[in-house]
C-alpha cells in the first residue's frame, strides 16, 4: 500500500491543528538511531506546542523494514535496543550533560537543546506483553503501556489484570492504551465495542483502521463522525 513517512505527516499534522495530541502508531527503536529519533521527537514537540506521543516497541517482522534492509530481527536484541534506546532518549531529553555505553550504542558526553516542551519529557508509551513481567516492567518504567498479550488477543480481562498489576507496582499516573475499530455511523455499536475495554481500565482508546477504505478521505470522514459515545 502507499505509504508516507509518519515524522514528516506529523509536521504537517503539528502545523494544521490546536488541541489534539499527536503520535505515530508505533516507533520501534531497533531500526532507528536513538540520537536522531531525540531530535525528531523534540522538534515535533516544539511544533505541536507540546502535543507529542511518543508509542515504542519491538516492531512487526513482517514489516520490510526490518529483514529486508538488513535491521537485526532477533528478538533479544530488539529488546536490548528498545531498552538501551529508550536510555538514551530520556539522558538526551533532559537537556543536561549526557554520554552512554551500552552493548550496542556509545555516546560521548553531549548536551541536547532546547529541551521538549513537555515535563519531564515527551510522554512514552512502551507496548508491554501481558503475563511477561520483563515487558511489563520496561513499560512500567515510563508514562503509558500499549496492551499486548503473549498469545496475541487481549479482552477487557486482559485489562483488568493489566491494571491490577500497574497499580501494585506503579503509584504515579499511567495511562493504558488498547486499539480497535467502530463504526462512525453507529454510535451504540461504537459505545458497545470500547465500553468494555473502558470499563476494565483503558484511558485511550486508538481508532485503527488498518483494513480498507482507509484512504486518506475515509479517515477524515471517520474523524469528523467523532469518537465513540462512551462517557
Amino acid at each position: 500500500m502507499e505509504t508516507y513517512d509518519p515524522w514528516v505527516v506529523m509536521a504537517a499534522m503539528a502545523m494544521r491543528t490546536r488541541r489534539v495530541r499527536i503520535g505515530a502508531m508505533l516507533t520501534p527503536p531497533a531500526r532507528r538511531r536513538p540520537w536522531k529519533l531525540a531530535r525528531e521527537a523534540i522538534a515535533l514537540d516544539h511544533l505541536s506546542g507540546g502535543r507529542l506521543v511518543l508509542p515504542v516497541g519491538l516492531g512487526a517482522l513482517d514489516d520490510g523494514g526490518f529483514g529486508k534492509v538488513g535491521e537485526p530481527t532477533d528478538r533479544r536484541v530488539r529488546a536490548r535496543l528498545l531498552d538501551e534506546s529508550l536510555e538514551i532518549l530520556t539522558g538526551l531529553w533532559s537537556g543536561e550533560p549526557f554520554s552512554y555505553e551500552g552493548e550496542h550504542y556509545r555516546l560521548e558526553e553531549m548536551t541536547f537543546l532546547p529541551r521538549p516542551v513537555q515535563r519531564p519529557r515527551v510522554p512514552i508509551w512502551v507496548v508491554g506483553a501481558w503475563p511477561s513481567r520483563k515487558s511489563m516492567n520496561r513499560a512500567l518504567r515510563y508514562d503509558g503501556l500499549l496492551a499486548y498479550t503473549t498469545r496475541g488477543e487481549v479482552t477487557p480481562e486482559d485489562i483488568r489484570e493489566m491494571k491490577c498489576y500497574v497499580e501494585e507496582n506503579r503509584g504515579s499516573p499511567f495511562d493504558i492504551v488498547w486499539e480497535g475499530e467502530t463504526p462512525g455511523d453507529d454510535g451504540e455499536r461504537a459505545a458497545s465495542a470500547v465500553r468494555p475495554y473502558a470499563e476494565a481500565g483503558i484511558t485511550w482508546w486508538i481508532e485503527s483502521r488498518w483494513s480498507p477504505p482507509n484512504e486518506p478521505e475515509d479517515l477524515r470522514a471517520r474523524i469528523r463522525q467523532g469518537p465513540p459515545p462512551v462517557g
